[in-house]
């Protein structure tokens, strides 16, 4: 079996990018390992998506059902609990209920998203009882199964994702002791720290973190310290929580087995490198969404996928040409998204602060703009007008602070 493009991830990325990639005439194959599309967003179900795609505020299905609409409107029908087995050269090789089957494709579009940092990986010393979830998966365990995690719970973190599930949990009756965090600010959007935390009354304990779990079959207790600016915990700090769930949001990991051996990584992101039409460094490979950068917005997300759709469709017809323009992270720059600039598309660039900045001149080739507030927890989204990139050998990205 040949296909023009096949996309790999049925989430906000790979239905924007079969849409993109349909409406340029390319016959399209959409694989999901779930069974159903929509990703992530099937078990979103609180509001704040589409503000910026739809003009519109919506529930995480609601706005998956968008583009299943669209989809089937083209006749895009996604093959579902697929899994992809092995990626090569111009082929893949794909498991389905119908057996094991070689697919030749003209262009790949990788849009797998990203997994969660486990708790294992934090190296927390203590017990290992039950009762201990990775955010995503409590709130799956809620949104989806129908299950409550337990009784009195404190998060870990507080990334975006960690915030909401504060929320969840006490609307789901739920006691939420407060949520841990160990930078000197929060790691998720301001808007989620108001309505999720201020709006209901749960601390928020910064530059804090847990430093042991105690507990026999079921979680007891955690103990909570101060950390100092190398986040080393300061002794005489510690304070016990007892507690029965311990929700952690550490942070989102963008998945790259597939690809791992095959296309270059970001060393900001730690995805998979693009230029600014979603091509790898493997011509017939695009990638968008979180395996590339973790994006505030499932927009963005959006956004990404359908240009990476688009342009894997043109490749496949010889329409992608052009040299690439290095970008490069500069000062204060933590995240650069993405690597390189091919003039056959405008630059949007997207960009996270290494530290907090009350003003901020961007410095991108010739572009300078200020800007105001600037945390690393949310993203900048910068589009870059052509005329200032216009003879360069590379693009430079920093971020100087305005006194």
């Amino acid at each position: 079996m040949r296909v023009d493009v096949m996309i790999i991830g049925a989430g906000a990325a790979g239905m924007a990018a079969a849409i993109k990639a349909k409406e340029e005439g390319a016959e399209v194959l959409l694989v999901e390992r779930d069974d159903r599309t929509g990703g992530i967003l099937n078990q979103c179900i609180h509001n704040g998506f589409g503000l910026h795609y739809f003009k519109q505020e919506l529930t995480g299905p609601e706005y998956a059902e968008r583009f299943q609409e669209k989809m089937d409107k083209l006749g895009i029908k996604a093959v579902t609990n697929a899994y992809v087995k092995q990626i090569g050269n111009r082929e893949v090789i794909l498991v389905t209920e119908k057996g094991i089957e070689r697919i030749e494709v003209g262009a790949l579009v990788y849009a797998v998203g990203a997994r969660e940092r486990p708790f294992g990986s934090l190296m927390i010393p203590g017990d290992r009882p039950s009762g201990i979830f990775t955010a995503g998966v409590a709130q799956r365990l809620i949104n989806i199964e129908n299950h409550l995690p337990g009784k009195r719970a404190l998060i870990l973190g507080s990334g975006d994702i960690g915030l909401i599930m504060a929320r969840r949990l006490v609307l789901e009756g739920m006691e939420v002791v407060g949520v841990v965090e160990r930078l000197p600010y929060p790691g998720g959007l301001l808007r989620n720290v108001v309505q999720c935390l201020e709006d209901y009354d749960i601390p928020l304990y910064l530059s804090s973190t847990v430093v042991e779990v105690r507990g026999r079959e079921r979680l007891e207790e955690v103990v909570v310290a101060k950390v100092d600016e190398s986040f080393n915990p300061i002794p005489g700090t510690e304070k016990v929580f007892k507690i029965d769930t311990l929700v952690v949001s550490a942070g989102l990991i963008p998945q790259l087995k597939l690809v791992d051996s095959l296309v270059n990584k970001n060393p900001t992101s730690k995805g998979v490198a693009t230029s600014n039409i979603g091509q790898t460094s493997t011509d017939w490979i695009f990638s968008a969404g979180n395996c590339t950068a973790v994006f505030d917005l499932v927009d963005y997300v959006t956004y990404e996928g359908e240009t990476a759709g688009k342009y894997a469709a043109k490749f496949v017809k010889g329409e992608v040409k052009g040299g690439r323009i290095p970008i490069k992270p500069g000062k204060n720059a933590a995240v650069v998204h993405p690597l390189w600039y091919i003039p056959i598309e405008p630059l949007t660039l997207y960009i996270r602060v290494k530290r907090p900045m009350e003003k901020g001149r961007l410095v991108a080739g010739k572009f300078e703009r200020v800007f105001e507030d600037l945390v690393p927890s949310e993203m900048l989204r910068v589009r870059i007008p052509d005329r200032y990139l216009e003879g360069l050998d590379e693009i430079v990205v920093s971020i100087e602070e305005v006194i």
